[in-house]
C-alpha cells in the first residue's frame, strides 16, 4: 500500500491519530456535554460548537504563519500537540453538576476549548504541509492524490474509537452511580429543576426516572435530577480525559519518527528542495495560483457547513428522532460519530482502486472535478435524510412531548446510510482538496495556503449554528432540504470553474 510513497507518510499519519481521536470525541459529545452540564438549549450549544470548530481551523492560519516565518515546521507541530493536551486537561477535570455558577464554569470550559483550538492550529496545517513537501519531486509527484488519501485514511483510525471510548466512559460512570443511560433525561432533568416541563413532559420524566434508576423508582425527584445530571456530566469529563492519553501517544510517535519527516530548511539527498523559501515563482504566477486556491476555498466552505452537521444537527437527530436499538443491541446517540471514520478507513482503498482504474484507462477526473462530484454526492446524502424525515414532528413538538416514543422513532439505518454517503463525498473532497492545495500553493506559502484550506473549513464551521437554528424553528425535513440546495449550488459553481482550475493545476 505504501510501496511507492515516501517513508515519512505512515509515521506522519500515525502521529496525527491523537488529534483525530480528540476531534471526534468533541464531535460526538461536545454539544451533548454542554446541554447536560449547563442546561443550554440546542441553539446556544450549537453556537459554542460552531465557534469552537471555527477556531480550530482559523487558527491554522496562525500556525501556518508561524511555521512559514520561522521555517520550523517540526517544532511548531510539537508545541501544538502539547498545547492540545493541556486544553483537554482543562475540561477533563470534573466540576459539580448541576452548575450553580454557570458563567464561571462555562468560561473555564470555553478557555479549555480555545486552548485545544490553538494547539490544533499549530499542529494540523503544518503537518499537512510536511506531507505535501514529501511529494515535491518527480519521483512521488504522480502519487500525491493517493498519498493524501492514504494519510487521511490512517489518521481516521483513531477517530473510529473516540466515540466508542466516550460512550463507554459515560455509560460506565452512570452505571457505577446507579443509573442507566437515556438520551432524553438530561434535558428533562434541567427542565424539571427549572419548573419548565409541561404536564406531558413531567409524566415522561417520572417514567424514565423509574426506568433508569437501578435501585428502584426515586421518590425525591429533585435529588434524582441532581444525581443523574452529575453522573452524566462527570462521565463526559472523564471521556475528555481519554483524549489526553491519545495526544500523548501521538507525541511519542511523532518524536520517535521526527527525523523521517522533511525539513524545509535543508535540501533533500536527491537534490530536490523541500525548503519552500529556496524556490521563488514569478509574481504573476503566484497571484494566479492564490486566486485559484481562494476560489476553491470559497466553494468548500459550503461543504463543511453541511458535512460538519454530523456533530450538531445529525447528533440532535440521533438523540431526538432515532430508535437507539438494532435488534438486541442498545445504542447511544454519540455512537453514530464512529460511522464516518469507520467508513473513511474501509472505503478509502475502494475509492483509490476506482481512481487507479480510471487513471489506467486515461479517464481519471482532475482533482477539481473530483471535488465538484463530491459536492453532488453530499447533496444526495441530505436528500436521503430529507425523504426519511417527511412525516416527523418538529423538534419543538418533540421537546414538548419530552421525547419521541420508540414506536414513532426512525430506524438507525437512516443515519448509517447518510453517513456512508457523506463519507464517500468526504473522500472526494477533503484529502484531495489538501492534495490540490499542496500542488498549487506557491512554494514559499505552503504552510499559509494549507492554513487557507483550513480557514475555509473554519468559515463553514462558523456557519454551523445556522443548522441548529433551522433544526428548532422549521420542519425537520426542510432543514435537510436546505443542505441539499447548498451542496447542489456549490457543485454547479465548481463545475463552472473547472477549465480554469485545470489549467492552473497543470502549470
Amino acid at each position: 500500500m505504501f510501496k511507492n510513497h515516501p517513508k515519512g507518510l505512515l509515521p506522519a499519519a500515525l502521529a496525527n491519530m491523537g488529534e483525530r481521536f480528540g476531534f471526534y470525541t468533541m464531535m460526538a459529545i461536545l454539544t451533548l456535554f454542554l446541554m447536560s452540564k449547563f442546561g443550554l438549549d440546542k441553539t446556544n450549544a450549537g453556537l459554542i460548537y460552531s465557534v469552537f470548530y471555527f477556531s480550530i481551523y482559523i487558527l491554522a492560519f496562525v500556525g501556518g504563519l508561524i511555521a512559514d516565518k520561522t521555517r520550523n515546521y517540526k517544532g511548531t507541530i510539537l508545541v501544538g500537540l502539547i498545547v492540545m493536551a493541556l486544553g483537554y486537561l482543562l475540561i477533563a477535570v470534573p466540576t459539580p453538576t448541576p452548575v450553580r455558577n454557570v458563567p464561571l464554569f462555562l468560561t473555564v470550559t470555553c478557555v479549555g476549548l480555545f486552548t485545544i483550538a490553538f494547539g490544533n492550529g499549530l499542529f494540523k496545517g503544518n503537518l499537512q504541509a510536511l506531507v505535501g513537501q514529501m511529494y515535491d519531486n518527480e519521483k512521488y509527484e504522480k502519487m500525491r492524490d493517493s498519498g493524501f488519501s492514504l494519510f487521511y485514511m490512517f489518521i481516521n483510525v483513531g477517530a473510529i474509537f473516540a466515540p466508542l471510548a466516550a460512550v463507554g466512559m459515560r455509560n460506565g460512570w452512570l452505571s457505577s452511580q446507579g443509573f442507566l443511560y437515556d438520551p432524553d433525561l438530561p434535558e428533562l432533568c434541567h427542565g424539571f429543576l427549572r419548573n419548565l416541563l409541561s404536564p406531558e413532559a413531567t409524566a415522561r420524566f417520572q417514567e424514565l426516572a423509574a426506568t433508569v434508576s437501578k435501585n428502584g423508582a426515586p421518590t425525591d425527584m429533585t435529588a434524582f435530577a441532581d444525581g443523574y445530571l452529575g453522573a452524566f456530566a462527570t462521565g463526559f469529563h472523564f471521556a475528555f480525559g481519554i483524549a489526553i492519553f491519545a495526544m500523548l501517544i501521538s507525541l511519542v510517535i511523532y518524536l520517535a519518527n521526527k527525523r523521517k519527516l522533511p525539513d524545509p530548511r535543508k535540501l533533500t539527498a536527491s537534490g530536490a528542495t523541500s525548503d519552500p523559501h529556496t524556490v521563488r515563482m514569478a509574481a504573476a504566477e503566484v497571484k494566479k495560483r492564490i486566486w485559484a486556491l481562494i476560489a476553491v476555498y470559497a466553494v468548500v466552505i459550503f461543504f463543511w457547513f453541511s458535512f460538519h452537521q454530523n456533530g450538531l444537527t445529525l447528533t440532535f437527530f440521533a438523540k431526538d428522532y432515532t430508535l437507539l436499538k438494532i435488534g438486541s443491541l442498545d445504542l447511544s446517540a454519540e455512537i453514530f460519530q464512529s460511522m464516518n471514520p469507520f467508513f473513511v478507513v474501509f472505503l478509502t482503498p475502494a475509492v483509490l482502486a476506482f481512481f487507479g482504474w480510471m487513471r489506467a484507462n486515461g479517464r481519471e477526473p482532475s482533482t477539481p472535478a473530483k471535488i465538484a462530484i463530491g459536492m453532488g454526492i453530499a447533496a444526495t446524502a441530505y436528500l436521503v435524510m430529507m425523504l426519511g424525515s417527511l412525516n416527523l414532528p418538529s423538534a419543538a413538538e418533540v421537546e414538548a412531548m419530552g421525547g419521541l416514543p420508540d414506536s414513532e422513532s426512525v430506524t438507525p439505518f437512516l443515519l448509517i446510510g447518510t453517513y456512508l454517503i457523506l463519507t464517500i463525498a468526504e473522500l472526494f473532497i477533503s484529502p484531495l482538496g489538501i492534495s490540490f492545495v499542496s500542488k498549487v500553493a506557491p512554494p514559499q506559502y505552503q504552510g499559509l495556503m494549507q492554513g487557507g484550506w483550513l480557514g475555509a473549513t473554519a468559515i463553514g464551521n462558523q456557519l454551523l449554528f445556522i443548522g441548529a437554528v433551522l433544526y428548532q424553528t422549521i420542519p425537520i425535513w426542510l432543514t435537510w432540504g436546505m443542505f441539499v440546495v447548498v451542496c447542489l449550488i456549490s457543485m454547479i459553481v465548481m463545475f463552472s470553474m473547472l477549465k480554469w482550475l485545470n489549467r492552473i493545476t497543470k502549470q
